[in-house]
């Protein structure tokens, strides 16, 4: 039983406006059916285009979309019908929320499935085929697990959640309610401990667990380290993209991002809404301030302060950065001239 979206119904672009908080400008006419949503240059007449990248302007006079959402108080010439709103790109993600709703469980568990005595289902949990559900695990109303997923002993899952094919949730681990693990996600692996006895290491038992809260999403094949004493934490809101590695004992806060393959070694501190960009790698036992942002590939080998904008590695403000990125081109140049005089 895979998971599979559901495909919502069609609007009239006066309901889709409605949606977006936005208004119609133009000729199109209100009560046109739309059946969702495309990039400017492949809506169809009964789609909504959308226009959040200046760089896309040029499509705006070809576009066939029966109209474009575009943020109000930008130029649109050359789009026969508009609807103007705040933010297009939130407007699109809206509408393509109504056309692509999420699943909804209805308590199918395959016969495959291989589910404890003692595990606790809510009645409306779904549970795909050789999907693994160990002791006492604590699943809630509204859940999908799917094919192949394993949960471990003493698990809490909480409503709502959607955990892709192959999905693993490790022994003791928490995940609160409107969290998503896409495929191959691994949360609660042992973190990377070991002591070195001078012959060889000694893995350290680890004791932790790891504990998302509401409405995280963890991409494709990203792992979460338990925590070796206490918990690794990913808070409320927080969306880590495929390939990313979390580390044992981390603490990540509210509503950051991080793009893929960010590695967080262990016990660093991570703040709320910061965002990172892919290959990004932070050395443990740091803090990072809130509002922190780090451009692609930064390396980080010590604490951050709040709000700053980071690039490079080690990491540096990002005008900096920049500044040093434009004296490295002229190195060799300068290199020659040197030579040359000398």
């Amino acid at each position: 039983m895979p998971v599979i979206a559901r495909t919502g119904s069609d609007l009239t672009i006066a309901e889709a406006v409605a949606i977006v908080g936005g208004s119609l400008e133009g000729g199109a006419v209100a009560s046109r059916k739309i059946t969702g949503v495309n990039t400017l240059k492949n809506a169809t007449e009964t789609e909504i285009g959308f226009l959040s990248n200046q760089h896309y302007k040029g499509d705006l006079s070809a576009t066939a979309a029966a109209a474009v959402l575009i943020a109000a108080g930008s130029a649109h010439e050359g789009a026969s019908s508009v609807i103007l709103v705040d933010d297009p790109y939130l407007a699109f993600a809206r509408l393509q929320r109504h056309f692509h709703p999420a699943p909804v469980s209805a308590g199918q568990r395959h016969a495959t499935a291989v589910i404890a005595p003692d595990a606790r289902l809510a009645a409306d949990v779904d549970v795909g085929p050789q999907a693994v559900i160990g002791a006492r695990a604590d699943i809630g109303s509204g859940s999908i697990i799917g094919p192949g997923c394993v949960i471990g002993e003493d698990v809490v899952i909480g409503q709502r959640c959607i955990l892709h094919a192959n999905a693993v949730v490790m022994n003791g681990c928490v995940l609160g309610d409107d969290v998503i693990l896409q495929p191959g996600a691994v949360i609660g692996s042992d973190g990377f401990g070991y002591a070195w006895t001078g012959e060889s290491y000694l893995k350290i038992p680890q004791a932790g667990r790891v504990i998302l809260e509401n409405d995280v999403e963890i991409g494709a094949n990203a792992c979460v380290d338990r925590g070796a004493l206490g918990d690794t934490v990913i808070e409320r809101g927080v969306k880590l993209d495929n390939l990313v590695q979390v580390a044992h004992n981390v603490r990540v806060g509210a509503f950051t991002v991080m793009a893929s393959q960010v590695g967080v070694s262990g016990s660093t501190q991570i703040g709320r809404g910061c965002q990172f960009g892919g290959q990004v790698g932070i050395a443990g036992h740091l803090k990072i301030g809130d509002g922190c942002r780090l451009a692609g590939q930064t390396g980080v080998m010590s604490d951050l302060e709040a709000g700053g904008t980071y690039a490079g590695s080690p990491a540096m403000p990002h005008r900096m950065w920049l500044r040093v990125s434009a004296i490295m081109l002229k190195l060799p140049d300068l290199w020659k001239s040197l030579r040359t005089r000398s």
